[in-house]
């Protein structure tokens, strides 16, 4: 509160209409102001002492929910990097979060964690922000972690020369993820353009790390679709063909036509609304990661990420990395064309999407990265 500016001697309005009394008066007059300047100055300082702390109490508010569960489904995958960095770089702390990752075997299992409501905070594949949409579950992300989905088809190496389109995937066994995770998406959507619907291969759930390469490795499948460092670890063994490849912009320009929101960070809408500074403060985290990233070397990485993360060769890890550092995001932003791709794509075989009302501008609320571009340093 800002002190009024002090009263005229006589306590009212000042009297200047009478000269003479101004004049005659005038010395007790100086003094008597010179007394209430002291004194209203000791009181500006006083209030400023008092309100100051305050100040800074709303200028840094504290988080509405500091203890917060996050589910994703692979975490050990280069495609969630950004959330393993995120925790072993102590960003969340710094934020005032106190996270806690429960890790699923693939990205549909984390996204049911949410609308169940055993996590808060989802990292995983952007396209769930539009099929949740079809079925009226409103869900935003809140900050882009890839620009591109780093997703690999790869064939067994003794199959391989059979494949000539996507067409010949037809009658065969393909590993992803976990069922209804972004790798079957993908699958589903190459599958389409070649006119085979989801029913013409037999999709298996393998996870995402050495279950992933055992499955190959044992015959177990025909193909599988999958990412780094699983894939990098089964074309250097010679024990798969690459077919489809969206770990470069090259890749996806090809196959998805351009920029394809992958991994993203994503919450329900009420909880944005009901906790602004606690998404602020997610954003912030994962913004800074984002930044690291851009300078980061493969030996900085793999010194960051668990040794199990490896898949028991540094070496190869690092090389994944490089292979998958182009996917991930430098902004943080979505931009609409990469919007408008994911949904064309999902539209491809998605056939109860074709009847639905989608506003892809509610998939996203790009805010939080924004104002972490302007205050994250």
């Amino acid at each position: 509160m800002i002190p009024p500016p002090p009263p005229d001697i006589d306590g009212g309005q000042q009297q200047f209409s009478h000269p003479d009394r101004f004049v005659l008066r005038g010395r007790t007059s100086m003094k008597f102001s010179a007394t209430l300047v002291a004194a209203a100055t000791a009181a500006a300082v006083a209030v400023a002492a008092l309100v100051g702390p305050l100040a800074g109490r709303a200028a840094a508010a504290e988080p509405e929910k500091s203890t917060l569960v996050l589910g994703v489904g692979g975490k050990s995958l280069l495609y969630y990097l950004p959330l393993t960095l995120t925790e072993r770089l102590g960003f969340f702390q710094k934020e005032g979060l106190d996270v806690t990752v429960t890790d699923f075997g693939g990205g549909s299992k984390s996204l049911q964690s949410l609308i169940g409501g055993s996590a808060d905070v989802v990292t995983g594949a952007y396209e769930h922000t539009i099929r949740m949409q079809a079925k009226g579950q409103q869900i935003r992300a809140i900050i882009e972690l890839g620009r591109f989905p780093g997703i690999v088809l790869a064939v067994r190496k003794d199959k391989a020369d059979k494949i000539k389109s996507f067409a010949d995937l037809k009658g065969m066994v393909i590993g992803v993820t976990a069922p209804g995770s972004s790798t079957n998406l993908f699958l589903d959507a190459l599958l389409a353009k070649d006119g085979l619907k989801p029913t013409d291969v037999s999709v298996i759930g393998v996870g995402a790390g050495m279950a992933a390469v055992a499955a190959v490795k044992k015959g177990e499948l025909d193909a599988i679709v999958n990412l780094d460092p699983v894939i990098t670890k089964l074309v250097r063994d010679g024990d798969v063909t690459v077919v489809a490849d969206t770990r470069t912009e090259e890749g996806s320009e090809k196959l998805l036509g351009g920029n394809n929101p992958a991994a993203i960070v994503y919450v329900k809408a009420d909880f944005i609304e009901k906790n602004p500074e606690t998404t602020q403060r997610i954003v912030n985290a994962f913004y800074r990661t984002l930044m690291w990233l851009k300078t980061a070397t493969a030996e900085d990485v793999a010194k960051t990420v668990p040794e199990q993360y490896w898949l028991g060769d540094k070496d190869l890890y690092m090389a994944a990395f490089e292979a998958s550092k182009p996917m991930y995001s430098t902004t943080g932003i979505i931009p609409e064309k990469g919007m408008k791709n994911a949904y064309d794509m999902l539209l491809e075989f998605d056939a109860p999407l074709r009847d639905a009302k989608i506003d892809l501008s509610k998939t996203f609320d790009g805010r939080f990265v924004k104002k972490a571009a302007e205050t994250v340093k």
